[in-house]
């Protein structure tokens, strides 16, 4: 009886992942797992993602002020949140493929509780260095940190995405600027004020992603010019082929690196390394990716160009 339980669960996690490339092992053999039993939980107590997207960023908000204080105990217990609210980041999109209620509303309360998380973390670390007697160029030197750490994510959410456009049956679709510029101007500050806010946000954030990655932009309009949104399978293959082998390096842009590390500077002591990490190796990663990335697109956008014109 129990190997049948195992047998049927095993799908419906795989369901709730996005999908196993774009997955790190510890989103797959921790997260995941424990996101899929939340998912669950939620789903009995008619809790939507966005509820769960709200609970993930408060405790990300509690946790960042708990690395404010100089005292190891208290760091471990914001650890321990940290831990948490990553996790029920994890259930709100397990919760909504889950549920089927994946939406576009959903994915911006889910982006703006993940930066109010981390803000809380960079003000706070600040804040500690800050009385600790360091330099005022700390002011500026966690600036440049969660400036990089903004760009960063941005760019590694829009490629895996777009692996996701691109590769995946499922055919996850990626937000064009144009369209939520457009949406935008349909809502009123009188009528609908949360909604444009959020939509406000979003926009900013899709216009972060196309502007570090302007031909993987162009290669998803042309792909939609030419394909009318069904791509065909020998370019699945294509960018099967040519973007797998990037994603492990995008992880690394992700969250549970970051957390380790902070994790790591904080059992240290010196919370202050957590910025240079940031600043040096992450950012030399992020160039590097981001110019193989579009050497990538731009290839696969002239092959489509010709395409048109054969066609």
């Amino acid at each position: 009886m129990p190997a049948e339980v195992v047998h049927t669960a095993a799908p419906r996690i795989e369901s709730t992942f996005k999908a196993r490339e774009v997955e790190g092992i510890l989103d797959l053999h921790f997260y995941r797992p424990i996101g899929f039993r939340l998912a669950g939980l939620f789903a009995q107590l008619k809790m939507t993602p966005a509820t769960v997207s709200l609970l993930a960023g408060t405790f990300g908000v509690i946790a960042g002020h708990l690395y404010f204080y100089r005292n190891l105990g208290i760091n471990i217990a914001g650890m321990v949140l940290h831990v948490c609210a990553n996790a029920l980041d994890n259930a709100d999109g397990q919760l909504a493929r889950l549920t089927r209620q994946e939406s576009r509303k959903g994915r911006i309360i889910d982006s703006v509780a993940d930066h109010l998380g981390f803000a809380s973390v960079y003000i706070h670390l600040t804040l500690r260095c800050a009385l600790a007697g360091a330099s005022p160029a700390i002011w500026l030197l966690a600036l440049g940190a969660a400036i990089s750490h903004a760009f960063q994510g941005a760019a590694a959410d829009y490629y895996r995405t777009a692996f996701l456009y691109f590769a995946d049956g499922r055919r996850t679709e990626i937000d064009s600027s144009s369209v939520l510029r457009s949406d935008y101007r349909k809502l009123s500050w009188g009528q609908r004020a949360w909604d444009k806010l959020l939509l406000a946000l979003y926009l900013n954030f899709t216009l972060q992603q196309e502007m570090l990655a302007p031909r993987l932009k162009k290669l998803r309009e042309t792909a939609s010019a030419v394909f009318h949104g069904r791509i065909p399978g020998w370019l699945e293959q294509r960018y099967r082929d040519a973007a797998c082998h990037m994603l492990k390096w995008w992880r690394l842009l992700m969250t549970n690196t970051r957390m380790l590390v902070l994790f790591l500077v904080l059992f240290l002591g010196q919370p202050v390394y957590y910025f240079w990490f940031e600043l040096i190796p992450l950012n030399v990663l992020f160039v590097y990716l981001i110019v193989r990335q579009e050497k990538m697109a731009k290839s696969l956008e002239r092959l489509l160009v010709m395409q048109r014109r054969s066609a």
